[in-house]
């Protein structure tokens, strides 16, 4: 459904005409003005009517309607096509969520196409309508607006992962907790979700790059006004650094698993030689037991006074000895 429709002119905010084909005609007719309309999982007979207004590649239109794309950057003739995924993070059950926006910009026009909740589209047109001297500078500046937003936040989860890693670390090196058995899922868990941020950090990458003018041969990207090419570099860093840090933590993550998975065998060696060392303490007694349960004729210890008081003797003197042993081993 179409969420919001307006024309900006000279940066202030104007309602725009019901019939799209009038408020496209009458933004074109100045060039301080362009119309931007805001859809939020719009059907296909609901896009349909904005596509023939506007003219909107059927490619294009398609992603948009499909959704579940991976960020992108698409040029055609008579409009840009990006595809942005917002990133949330709900730190109480430590799950990454993430939405989707398509934005079309053309010739006075920017359209908007909002999948999930995650989509910070309204925050980001009240901002600008707070901003004319932002507005001035037309689609570009929406484009620019969004994309800023949606890194901005980027940073905010990656540092929220950070400090939720920290704590899954320090747990899984406590003596107490450190071997649970619910720690490997958690990690496990954990590292889907930092691969879930990913998707939508890394592919975003090239589009930015090629905004602000480092794509191939450093050709500029039409729609987008040129002097908003350091802006997009400005952005296009801070991904870069949520990359990096996204990396970071994908390692870090995997080094912790590698870390309980050897805590977890250490701990099943102990285990292992514990019951070893009982096992052979168990071993002296009923050895002994055996050879005097045999019940031979011949055999004179059987008939001799302190026989049994020499054998538990012998007996007690072999397990505490065994236990000095192996307590002096560490195995007990």
């Amino acid at each position: 459904m179409i969420v919001d429709c307006a024309i900006y002119r000279d940066g202030r905010r104007e309602d725009g005409p019901p019939d799209l084909s009038a408020a496209l005609a009458q933004c074109r007719r100045g060039h301080d003005s362009f119309v931007w309309i805001g859809l939020y999982e719009p059907t296909e007979e609901e896009f349909d009517r904005v596509t023939k207004e506007f003219g909107l590649h059927p490619l294009a239109v398609e992603d948009a309607l499909t959704a579940h794309q991976r960020p992108k950057l698409e040029v055609y003739d008579d409009s840009l096509f990006m595809v942005i995924k917002p990133i949330g993070y709900e730190t109480k059950s430590d799950i990454v969520t993430s939405g989707e926006v398509m934005v079309f910009v053309g010739d006075s026009f920017v359209v908007t196409v909002r999948h999930g909740e995650e989509a910070p589209l309204a925050a980001v047109r009240h901002r600008l309508e707070e901003e004319p001297e932002m507005l001035r500078h037309g689609p570009t500046a929406v484009l620019y607006s969004i994309a800023d937003a949606v890194v901005d936040h980027y940073v905010e989860v990656a540092g929220e992962l950070g400090t939720d890693l920290e704590e899954l670390e320090t747990e899984v090196f406590s003596p107490s907790t450190g071997g649970s058995r619910h720690t490997a899922s958690r990690i496990y868990a954990f590292k889907r979700q930092i691969l879930e941020f990913r998707r939508a950090t890394g592919p975003l990458a090239q589009p930015l790059t090629r905004l602000a003018g480092g794509g191939v041969f450093g050709v500029r990207v039409p729609f987008v006004h040129e002097k908003a090419q350091p802006f997009f570099r400005d952005v296009s860093d801070h991904l870069t650094r949520v990359n990096e840090s996204v990396e970071g933590l994908d390692r870090l993550v995997s080094d912790v698993l590698s870390a309980h998975l050897a805590q977890m065998s250490v701990r099943q060696n102990d285990d292992m030689r514990k019951i070893s060392a009982w096992a052979a303490m168990a071993a002296i007694p009923t050895m002994i037991a055996g050879i005097y349960g045999m019940n031979f004729d011949h055999m004179p210890e059987l008939h001799w006074l302190w026989s049994y008081p020499a054998v538990i003797l012998a007996m007690a003197a072999l397990e505490v000895l065994l236990y000095r042993q192996f307590k002096r081993r560490g195995w007990l």
